[in-house]
């Protein structure tokens, strides 16, 4: 096989990963479900880059895009053109699609579960089959991929089913604060950016690559992947057979960008990323993780599958004693307290994601002193 389209791909991955600070993770995920042609759902709040990082994608692999921020009002028209008044006076109901979600290869819709009913079965049928139907149209859409963004996840029924056609959900948050300062440097670069230069990557060999994932062989890993999947149901997820069976397709994809047509055990960390509430999130990545551990490696691993994503108890310990030994310099200047603060916050939040019970009470004690101290001297 010819990876030349993978290494283009890999360069525009890292091209993108040199523009948005510390969303590699989610670069990464976008990268596999391009090839595998799934579907993506970013959890988060809004100014995290979502929107900007498909169109940045969008202009490299130079495809057409399509966004849209969901409201409760959007009319279908909106989202898939209006009809052709033309066609409409000689008794044709024909939509005009051009520049809107059917002509698009990569779409970004925002807000998704604000999706009403007028529009959620046009919806369903194209993140599930690809194709757009009206009435007596029918249209194949080119998508190449479809991701979608919202700052809550469903909790009605209907808006479940919508979810669920997304096979890989991933948090969106703000950057870790450490890294701010490169963050703003970058997007200031994208600011000043009057063309984006691009890799030369198109549309066409997106979807050779995809084709491609049907040459990979998956029966080396099928054996641990039904293993998996068994402990997954067994720890509560609702890992239904069809979602089973797309995981598949992301394995062979993130083989096939590693450059190989064999799949191997370290591909699996794919199945971190198909949570449906934020608490599955680290049982999921440790079981995961677990399974892929000690596990033989005979070729190139994607970078994704060593980075472990529970915390590190220890780690965090000695991080908080380091941020109060600093705290209690009396000569620290103020905006260096700030930043302390603002590390102390996300230290905070990532203890709670620690699953040994121990462990977890007895990192959060120092960080619990040192907000007093911190309080107590304002």
């Amino acid at each position: 096989m010819n990876f030349e389209s993978v290494d283009r791909l890999n360069e525009v991955l890292e091209a993108l990963k040199q523009t948005f600070v510390g969303k590699n993770e989610i670069l990464d995920l976008m990268g596999v479900c391009l090839v595998a042609r799934e579907n993506l759902f970013l959890l988060g709040p809004p100014g995290t880059a979502k929107s900007a990082m498909v169109r940045e994608l969008a202009k490299q692999v130079q495809g057409k895009t399509f966004e849209y921020l969901l409201t409760r009002f959007t009319e279908p028209n909106e989202l898939f053109g209006p009809f052709d008044i033309r066609k409409l006076r000689e008794g044709d109901l024909v939509t005009n699609t051009e520049g809107m979600l059917p002509e698009a290869e990569l779409i970004f819709l925002d807000e998704l579960l604000n999706a009403n009913s007028a529009i959620l079965n046009s919806l369903l049928m194209v993140l599930n089959e690809r194709v757009f139907r009206r009435g007596r149209e029918t249209k194949s859409l080119p998508a190449l991929m479809i991701v979608g963004a919202s700052n809550q996840l469903p909790e009605d029924e209907a808006l479940q089913a919508l979810f669920d056609r997304f096979l890989v959900r991933v948090r969106c948050d703000n950057v870790d604060p450490q890294s701010l300062n490169r963050v703003l440097e970058a997007g200031w670069a994208l600011e000043q950016r009057e063309k984006t230069e691009t890799v030369g990557l198109a549309a066409s060999e997106i979807r050779s690559l995809q084709q491609a994932t049907n040459e990979v062989d998956l029966t080396p890993i099928q054996p641990l992947l039904i293993e998996l999947v068994q402990q997954l149901r067994n720890a509560g997820v609702k890992l239904s057979d069809r979602r089973a069976v797309k995981l598949q397709r992301l394995i062979a994809a993130s083989a096939l960008i590693c450059k190989r047509t064999t799949a191997q055990a370290s591909d699996l960390w794919v199945l971190r990323y198909i949570w449906d509430v934020e608490e599955q999130r680290e049982i999921i990545a440790g079981i995961v993780q677990h399974g892929m551990k000690d596990q033989p490696a005979e070729g190139l691993e994607h970078p994704q599958s060593n980075q472990n994503q529970l915390p590190d108890a220890d780690k965090i310990y000695e991080e908080v004693l380091q941020l109060r030994e600093k705290w209690l310099d009396l000569d620290l200047p103020m905006s260096e307290r700030s930043i302390i603060k603002d590390r102390l916050r996300y230290l905070d939040g990532r203890i709670a994601w620690i699953t040994n019970e121990s462990q977890r009470e007895y990192v959060q004690k120092p960080v619990d002193d040192l907000w007093r101290e911190i309080i107590g001297r304002k």
